[in-house]
């Protein structure tokens, strides 16, 4: 079979970064044609990746036969171009959030599902070796979740901007909110706290800045999250650690991890991994294309952690704790 026909729809910073993860498929899929808002950028982006450049996604779409598209669109900027797309056939890969709010994350789904073509999210944690070595281990049912984001940098416009970001909890920290489902399943209730600590005299700047979050289940079970956006200024600090009846695990990364067994003789194994998940995930896109089989992180795996994300955030701004489950 031919290489894919790759088109991006968005081209900043995380859209170069899934453009890479492209370049290094090359048997796989070829980057032929980039969309974006700003011609002049747009073009610039294109030119250095040999593809064809566009503002209006509809005429990529009529003249470009594409296979996949990856949507890296900011989520205030998506006015129904990921529907589009998989309306006219395309492939899709999106990055998270997939929306602001449940209807319209819901209503992405629904109506991408009813086209049949292979649509994942990106969540690419899922991706790295450390993760992917936990759960195939004999863990037993985890216990406890405790996470953990920083930050320091002022990050775009539009981010700064709650109506168009969503805040810290939905761009960032829903990583590891999705990470939580994927080991431990979905939590009966949350409750969340949330300030504009240090950033209140930034113009422009609405979001929080620090934030906490405890999942909880009716079982005992806990998952806690903590982040901020008031760190060391260039370092991004993301660490996980999660205890299971059998092991326990020590993250500092989707590859890093130091993983101890702890039902029998005591012994740890340290995980040191090289893969890139934007390219793993990427590879498994098109694996499910080329096979007819599901992608390993659905779209709709985005609305169900976009739920607990926006769930967080209301029960920060409500001061309560929010049930999830009947």
């Amino acid at each position: 079979m031919s290489a894919l026909r790759v088109g991006l729809l968005g081209c900043g910073g995380i859209g170069a970064r899934h453009a890479g993860a492209v370049a290094a498929l090359p048997d796989d899929m070829e980057l032929v044609a980039c969309c974006g808002r700003d011609a002049e950028r747009t073009r610039a982006f294109a030119e250095g990746r040999t593809a064809a450049a566009y503002t209006d996604l509809d005429a990529m779409l009529r003249q470009e036969r594409l296979d996949l598209v990856i949507a890296t669109l900011p989520p205030y900027n998506r006015g129904g171009e990921i529907e589009r797309v998989a309306k006219a056939g395309a492939h899709l890969l999106v990055e998270k959030p997939i929306a602001l709010n449940q209807p319209a994350a819901d209503a992405m789904v629904a109506d991408v599902s009813a086209t049949g073509v292979v649509a994942a999210i990106g969540f690419m944690y899922r991706f790295g070796d450390a993760v992917r070595r936990w759960k195939a281990a004999d863990t037993g049912e985890v216990g406890l979740y405790a996470g953990a984001y920083h930050c320091n940098a002022l990050h775009a416009d539009w981010w700064r901007e709650e109506a168009k970001s969503g805040g810290q909890i939905l761009e960032q920290v829903i990583h590891q909110v999705d990470l939580i489902r994927h080991l431990m399943g979905e939590p009966d209730t949350v409750y969340a706290r949330r300030a504009n600590f240090a950033h209140h005299d930034t113009p422009g700047y609405d979001v929080e800045d620090i934030s906490a979050i405890v999942f909880g289940w009716d079982d005992g079970r806990i998952a806690t999250l903590n982040a901020s956006n008031i760190a060391v200024p260039g370092v991004w600090h993301k660490e996980w650690a999660v205890y299971a009846e059998r092991m326990t695990g020590r993250f500092t990364s989707w590859n890093d991890a130091v993983l101890t067994r702890t039902a029998g003789e005591v012994s740890a194994e340290e995980i040191a991994g090289p893969t890139d998940p934007f390219v793993a995930q990427l590879a498994d896109v098109h694996r499910a294309i080329t096979t007819g089989g599901a992608p390993y992180i659905p779209l709709a795996e985005g609305a169900a952690s976009l739920k607990l994300a926006l769930a967080a955030r209301q029960s920060a701004d409500e001061r309560r704790e929010i049930r999830l489950t009947a």
